[in-house]
Formats: structure tokens, C-alpha cells, sequence
């Protein structure tokens, strides 16, 4: 067998492992050593399994992984998902719909201080959906909305997708965090469009609310600026120059640990839960990037890189042919794996494909991000939906039920990007 087909052979096999279970980090890393064993030679493989580990988790920049976890993680303590939850639903909630729209702008809000689209639907998940059965809201559309609301974590910055893309691809950061505003708002809009359009078919779904009084409106400012403050001071930070970004991630980790304990939410078994819910993520991602390290140098060894995109080149495809099939593959990869291994395991190779096509970087990892937003919500993988399945203890048939409109905005959003590449790239070159 040639080194590309055995390149693919063993991609082919590291999804088949995926879909049966395996850890996705055990998955990579057993094909990776397996692949190395048989293009080389068994001592090959025992140096590059010793390098492995090293490789992967010791540079520096990778230390805003887990800074960047705690902030969000500190942020959920903090008690702040409640009050954007009120903040929003005071001034939409007594419209139809309007605490399934309120839900989604506290996920945007919310995502702006935590960048994991499944810590952002879990936790405002706990919060919005007793308040919307409350209100006699249909379980589909209420799970939904969260569902979907989550996935805002990973466009609105700071993304841990985003990190992991950068750190790959060699990208800047703040440009990438800046790239994901705009697509994040009109991410917000277009879910509240498909509230309004759920609501339209059945009045039923999502009755309205109570209509909150100005005082009381102006009463549910009082935590936002919290929130707001750390997301400004982390992204201006970045825009004047005063932080990297790894010391903008430690800027907002301390921050949200000063306002979980500013009020109060800060007890000492709170902050070991906290480092260990930290440390327990970072593990996640760190061990899925020792494997998919072993993988990728496998991979490299056998040519499949240089392969695909001579065989491409070689199909006479336009361009944005190319980018539609790529598209049309992750959103088939993102229905059966999670997000961040389908990241680590094919972006070396699709990245010098899309570059060498002539594409953007910066826009193609919003392109991309899009993309595993979709996958978070679409069966039978979607991982916000087990997520919404569990905090809700809904049936999957209930959550899956409400999810398409969802759905269908952000295949809007992807062409809406696609169209007007602006979307993404204007903001990252004016402020950077």
C-alpha cells in the first residue's frame, strides 16, 4: 500500500474507533503509533511516542488553554449566568418566544467570558430551562434554544475552538478572536429569527411572558457590567497592546475569580471545584493533542498532505468548489465526532489545501468554526444535545425535535460568510 492511501487508511480507521467509543485521544494516538510502526520502524515509533507528549503540551502559548478554561469556569461560579439570563429576559421575555430569545442572548453574552460552547449551554441550560417550563414553554423549543444558544461559546471570543486553531495554524489570536464578533452577533440574530419563525408555526411553544417594568429593567443592569467589564478589559487589552494573549487570558482567569468572590460564590470548596472542573478540561485537551500529535506525524510521514492537495489541483475544481465539498465534509465529520478532535485531526492537512487555494486564513477559521457550531447541534453526535438531554432530563427524540430551525440559521450564517467573507475579516484588519 502507498504512503497516501495508508495516510487515509488510517484516518479512515481513527473515525471508525471514534464511532465505536475509543477515546478520541487513545483513537489518534494508537494509529498514529501503529501507522509510524509499519512507514518506518518500531524504534521510530518509540522515539516519536517519547517526543509525543513533550512536543505537544510544552510550548508556551499553549498556557492560555487552561487560563482561558478557568476564566469561564470561575465565570459560571460567579453567578453571572443568572443575572444576564434576567438582564435579557426584562426586556424580551414578555414577547412570544421571548425567554427562548432572552436564553439565546444570555448564551452570547455569557459566551463573551466563558469560549466553551459546552460549558454555556450546561450552565445557562440549569438556568433557563426551569423558567421556561415555568412558563409553559414546549420542551422541544426550550431545549433548542439552549442547545443552540450554547454553541455561541465557540464563535464569541474568547474560543477555546479559536485557540486550538490558531495555536495549529500559527494565527494570531486576537485577529482570530475579533474575526468571531460579528459572526457570533449575526449567529444570535438568526437564532432569534428561528425562534420567531417556531413560535409562528405554534403559538403554543413559547407563550409570553410577563412584561418587566423599566425600573425593574434598569434593576437587571446591575450584575451585566460585570460581565461587560470582562469582556472589555480582555479585548482591549488585546486591541491597545497592554497584554499578550496569554497574559489577557490570565487577566480574565483573575478577574472572574475576584468577582466569583466579590460576591461571594467563592467559598474554598467552591475553588476546588473550580481548579479541578479546570484541570479536568485542560487534561481533555491536553491528551487529545498528545494524540493527535503522534497521528499528524504519521500522516506527514506518509505524504497524504501533499498528496490531497496535488490531487486536487490536479481535479481542475474552482476553488470555492473545493471549499463547498470541504464544508459539506465537516458538517458530516461534526455530526459524528466532537468539535476539537475533529479540529486536531484534520486541519494540517485541509489548512495548506485552503491556503495553497488562496483563501484567507483568519476567514477560513471562521468558515471553520461555523462549521463545528453546526455539528454541536446536529444528530446523532451533536454534543450540546447530550448536554441539554442531561440537564434537562429530556428525552433525545424532544431535544432533536426542536433543533432544525436551528439548524437551517446556521447553514444561513455559513453562506451569509461565505457571500461576504467581510464578515469575518473586517474587524480582525481594523483593529489589528
Amino acid at each position: 500500500m502507498s504512503g497516501p492511501l495508508l495516510g487515509l487508511a488510517g484516518f479512515c480507521v481513527v473515525i471508525a474507533l471514534i464511532m465505536l467509543r475509543m477515546p478520541v485521544a487513545i483513537a489518534m494516538g494508537a494509529v498514529g503509533v501503529i501507522g509510524v510502526t509499519i512507514t518506518n520502524s518500531w524504534n521510530a515509533a518509540g522515539f516519536m511516542l517519547g517526543r509525543a507528549a513533550f512536543d505537544a503540551a510544552f510550548p508556551y502559548s499553549l498556557s492560555i488553554v487552561p487560563l482561558f478554561v478557568a476564566m469561564g469556569v470561575f465565570a459560571a461560579h460567579a453567578g453571572l449566568s443568572r443575572a444576564l439570563y434576567s438582564f435579557v429576559a426584562a426586556f424580551i421575555g414578555h414577547l412570544r418566544g421571548g425567554l427562548a430569545m432572552a436564553t439565546i442572548g444570555a448564551c452570547a453574552i455569557f459566551g463573551a467570558i466563558c469560549g466553551s460552547g459546552i460549558a454555556t449551554a450546561a450552565t445557562m441550560g440549569r438556568v433557563a430551562l426551569p423558567e421556561m417550563r415555568r412558563l409553559g414553554y414546549a420542551d422541544s423549543l426550550a431545549a433548542a434554544s439552549v442547545a443552540a444558544g450554547g454553541t455561541l461559546g465557540v464563535m464569541i471570543p474568547p474560543s477555546i475552538l479559536f485557540l486550538i486553531y490558531g495555536l495549529l495554524t500559527e494565527q494570531s489570536i486576537g485577529k482570530l478572536f475579533f474575526s468571531g464578533i460579528l459572526p457570533g452577533i449575526l449567529g444570535m440574530l438568526l437564532y432569534m429569527a428561528a425562534v420567531w419563525f417556531s413560535v409562528a408555526r405554534n403559538s403554543q411553544a413559547g407563550p409570553a411572558g410577563p412584561k418587566s417594568d423599566w425600573p425593574a429593567r434598569l434593576v437587571s443592569l446591575k450584575d451585566v457590567w460585570k460581565v461587560l467589564l470582562l469582556f472589555g478589559v480582555v479585548l482591549g487589552g488585546l486591541y491597545f497592546g497592554w497584554f499578550s494573549d496569554t497574559e489577557a487570558a490570565a487577566v480574565g482567569a483573575f478577574g472572574a475569580a475576584f468577582m466569583a468572590w466579590a460576591t461571594g460564590n467563592l467559598s474554598r470548596e467552591s475553588l476546588k471545584k473550580s481548579l479541578a472542573e479546570t484541570g479536568i478540561t485542560t487534561g481533555m485537551i491536553f491528551t487529545i493533542l498528545i494524540g493527535a500529535n503522534i497521528f499528524n506525524f504519521f500522516v506527514e510521514s506518509t505524504g497524504l498532505t501533499d498528496f490531497l492537495v496535488d490531487y486536487v489541483k490536479g481535479l481542475g475544481w474552482n476553488r470555492w468548489m473545493v471549499m463547498f465539498a470541504l464544508m459539506v465534509f465537516y458538517v458530516i465529520l461534526g455530526a459524528l465526532m466532537d468539535e476539537i478532535s475533529m479540529i486536531l485531526l484534520t486541519v494540517a492537512p485541509v489548512f495548506k489545501l485552503v491556503t495553497t487555494l488562496g483563501f484567507d486564513p483568519i476567514w477560513f477559521g471562521v468558515m471553520l468554526i461555523t462549521v463545528c457550531e453546526i455539528g454541536m447541534i446536529m444528530p446523532p453526535v451533536g454534543i450540546n444535545l447530550f448536554v441539554i438531554q442531561g440537564v434537562g432530563n429530556l428525552p433525545m427524540a424532544t431535544v432533536v425535535r426542536g433543533i432544525m430551525p436551528f439548524a437551517c440559521a446556521d447553514f444561513v450564517r455559513l453562506f451569509l460568510i461565505c457571500v461576504f467573507p467581510w464578515l469575518a475579516t473586517w474587524l480582525p484588519n481594523k483593529l489589528i
